[in-house]
């Protein structure tokens, strides 16, 4: 039987080496996996990922929940120690998300996709405020594109294009 500790460190060298300087980016990265079909190294798959992306990116235009300011002290500390490692891409894996962000099993990759990217481009022609993370608090918008770039890079990575194979 096979360890997750095992499981891990053999899926380690099967994940992509991935990092986006910008959402484009990953609207690029989408599309091509969407296009040449991929294999999963992870849990979820584009159309789960790329909700997931959605569900945490839009918030920061149209606020989060409000419980999600319970925590608001702990930011400084989350944001000293947490942001850093994220945004050279180096996120831990395994943290659990709040359950509000846990996409269905039955996504379409087509529709997903599609949406992710419609997200990508409301967040970049948005002149507003942004909402402050909920981790990290207030963000200047360069931060913030870089935090959402580096979590799409880190969901992405769990995916490898069939053609690499």
């Amino acid at each position: 039987m096979e360890t997750r500790s095992a499981r891990g460190a053999k899926d380690a060298g099967r994940l992509r080496d991935l990092k986006f300087a910008t959402l484009e980016e990953a609207v690029v990265d989408a599309r091509q996996l969407l296009e040449s079909g991929y294999v999963r190294h992870g849990n979820w798959t584009l159309g789960q990922i790329c909700w997931h992306l959605r569900t945490v990116q839009d918030p920061s235009i149209d606020g989060y929940p409000w419980f999600f300011s319970l925590f608001a002290f702990l930011r400084p500390i989350v944001r000293r120690t947490l942001m850093p490692k994220i945004l050279r891409g180096d996120s831990p894996r395994g943290i659990r998300t709040a359950s509000i962000f846990i996409p269905a099993n039955e996504l379409n990759d087509n529709e997903e996709v599609a949406a992710f990217a419609e997200s990508v481009e409301r967040f970049l022609q948005h002149q507003g405020t942004f909402h402050p993370h909920p981790g990290f608090g207030h963000l200047d918008l360069e931060t913030l594109h870089r935090v959402h770039a580096a979590h799409a890079a880190h969901h992405l990575r769990f995916l490898r294009s069939a053609g690499e194979l």
